[in-house]
């Protein structure tokens, strides 16, 4: 492996970043490791490949800083695969060590943990020698081998603080062991394709090299068949029997029929199928992944590749040769990475509420990366409408919220601070609902903003509020203001009237004449209804600037704005043979109800809304001293 083979200049290092990152975005919510083996059984570059690694692990080690360095066998040159983080200057620098290949026949890894001895320790020197000149400290030097054992690559962790361990802990060591491992696989599919390349070019130019070509990928773990079509025949290399643990002489039989029998039986119709539209020329070539069974029983997972290389004059195919290649780690490690994604996605669905990634593109396109199922309960929209169109979303939300749930997201992206409202939404089925929405946004290395965040339906939470709300302000018999209330709309009437020295108004105190003996004769029942016959006679008088609350047991406390005290008397005059002309009827007897009155003028003087009150309440005491059901004046101060 030689450096001229991976591009790392920065240009295509960020064009490298954006495929790994767009892919992983447009193939949600597959996990960032499905991605990037996904991008290596796709035959994506190593260098893409290795960048790709590299800046996931930094994303994964926030403290970190990742370099994957090629070594030249021969050699012991050092190459750059992929050091995102890592400035030019430091790069070239080591770009001009070499390493004795020899010295990590017994390192498999440096760490704070790894045992002193001399070839850790030399390997230590010249990475710690160069990387402290740049203010840079080696915590994790692994080597990269291929399956035969070779040296191909080292995988370095570096942290800016000397003082500062970013050794991963325990949670995150087989992180960091499934990207060396990665890595490894990069490697060795890339060596496995420059010698397929090679092969596969010497087969097409002639025939008879046809062997040559069969021992260099042996060695590889790649295995080559030659199918004769017309005889019904297949042969095996050497290395193909390996794969699946046979002796060169124990598959003896060549006839096509059996090796179908090896296939998994879930497997066998979908590679006829493959086989069969190749013959047909459907496709280019035949390529598949399928499972089959090995000598001991078990089933292995492979790659084959191949393509008709003859016809007839009528377009039969005559001959096909192609190439089979282990991929049972790669699937491993796939399947394991898909049954996490699957377990998250599955608990995601199953909270009452909606879970998401939301992205803004630097273009400021912005969208849905991922959506869990909630969002039909939250927005009644499924997960690909969301999707697919962020507008459908808009129009649920309410048209007076909506500018404020743009801004506050915009405001969040600029600032990478947590999102969090309260707005409300106008669904088809539901109405409307009430919704609580939180994020934490981060920034990407491309400019993007990514929020993984949750939105839930807090309706019954704003019901609850407001009916706690009205608890603490409304008296529950009457449904009028509550003392705390009506002093706190007083305290206003008397800022304003200081504030307008021509405002007039005026505070009756009201109190229901012998209530204590209606209680006592016909009970406390029959007492709460005279207390809302009352309340309702006093509502039914007022205007709409006008305000009645229950200020005691049954006592009611009136504010009339901009009246004079003739006025207020007057008032008081209509309430009380209001009540005289609706008398209260409970199961056939008649209650009679009657008010004493104290009515007294807010004054510019008085020091709080308590001093006018308080005058009003003399001048109740002197009603009901005078004989009751009667109104009385307050002096003026």
């Amino acid at each position: 492996m030689t450096s001229d083979q991976i591009p790392v200049d920065s240009a295509h290092a960020s064009q490298a970043a954006t495929l790994v990152r767009d892919a992983c975005v447009s193939s949600a919510p597959h996990s960032s490791h499905s991605m990037l083996i996904a991008s290596i059984a796709r035959g994506v570059s190593l260098g893409e490949t290795l960048l790709g690694i590299a800046s996931e692990c930094e994303r994964g080690l926030p403290l970190a800083c990742c370099a994957i360095y090629l070594i030249d066998q021969e050699s012991g040159g050092i190459a750059v695969g992929a050091a995102p983080a890592l400035s030019d200057d430091y790069l070239d620098s080591v770009a001009a060590l070499h390493l004795d290949p020899q010295l990590w026949i017994e390192v498999q890894r440096i760490d704070s943990q790894t045992a002193r001895n001399t070839s850790a320790d030399r390997i230590r020197h010249h990475f710690y020698a160069h990387a402290s000149a740049h203010e840079l400290y080696p915590r994790l030097i692994a080597p990269v081998r291929l399956v035969d054992g070779s040296l191909v690559g080292i995988f370095v962790l570096y942290n800016r603080d000397c003082d500062q361990d970013i050794a991963p802990p325990a949670e995150r060591v087989q992180g960091v062991d499934e990207f060396i491992h990665l890595t490894a696989i990069a490697m060795e599919r890339e060596q496995t394709n420059l010698r397929l390349a090679q092969a596969e070019k010497q087969l097409a130019e002639s025939e008879a090299s046809k062997y040559r070509i069969a021992q260099a990928i042996e060695g590889s773990g790649t295995g080559i068949w030659d199918r004769d079509i017309s005889k019904n025949e297949i042969r095996y290399s050497s290395g193909w029997k390996a794969i699946l643990g046979y002796a060169d002489s124990d598959i003896l039989s060549n006839k096509i029929e059996e090796s179908y029998h090896r296939l998994h039986p879930d497997d066998l119709d979908f590679v006829r199928e493959a086989i069969q539209n190749h013959f047909d020329q459907k496709t280019d070539s035949y390529e598949v992944d399928h499972r089959i069974r090995c000598k001991d029983g078990s089933y292995k997972w492979i790659s084959s590749r191949g393509k008709v290389v003859s016809r007839d004059v009528h377009g039969k195919p005559l001959r096909m040769i192609g190439t089979t290649t282990d991929i049972s780690a790669i699937r491993a490690i796939s399947d394991r990475l898909q049954q996490s994604v699957d377990l998250i996605t599955s608990l995601t669905n199953e909270i009452p509420g909606l879970v998401y990634q939301h992205r803004l593109l630097p273009s400021g396109e912005t969208f849905f990366s991922y959506v869990s199922e909630g969002v039909e309960q939250i927005y009644e929209l499924m997960p690909e409408q969301v999707a697919s169109d962020m507008s459908l979303l808009y129009q649920r939300i309410h048209p007076e919220d909506l500018t404020n749930y743009r801004s506050s997201l915009e405001m969040s992206a600029v600032h990478l601070t947590p999102w969090q409202l309260e707005y409300r939404v106008i669904l088809p089925r539901q109405g409307l609902r009430w919704c609580y929405g939180s994020a934490q946004p981060r920034r990407l290395p491309d400019g993007s903003t990514l929020w993984h965040g949750f939105i839930s339906d807090v309706t019954e939470h704003k019901r609850i509020e407001i009916e706690l709300k009205e608890f603490a302000t409304i008296d529950f018999l009457t449904q009028l203001p509550n003392r705390r209330y009506f002093m706190g709309r007083m305290e206003e009437e008397l800022a304003r009237i200081k504030r307008i020295a021509s405002t007039r108004t005026a505070i009756l105190m009201c109190d229901l004449d012998h209530f204590k003996m209606i209680n006592d004769s016909h009970g406390h029942a029959v007492g709460d209804l005279v207390l809302k016959h009352f309340a309702g006679i006093l509502s039914a008088q007022l205007r709409d600037n006008d305000m009645v609350g229950r200020v005691g047991g049954e006592e009611f406390a009136v504010i009339l704005s901009d009246v004079s005290i003739n006025e207020a008397d007057i008032f008081a005059r209509r309430v009380q043979q209001q009540i005289a002309d609706s008398p209260l009827l409970v199961d056939g007897r008649l209650i009679v109800i009657t008010v004493s009155v104290g009515v007294a003028a807010m004054s510019v003087n008085d020091a709080s809304a308590d001093a006018v009150l308080s005058r009003s309440d003399l001048a109740l005491y002197r009603a009901k001293e005078n004989g009751r059901n009667r109104i009385e004046i307050a002096k003026e101060v």
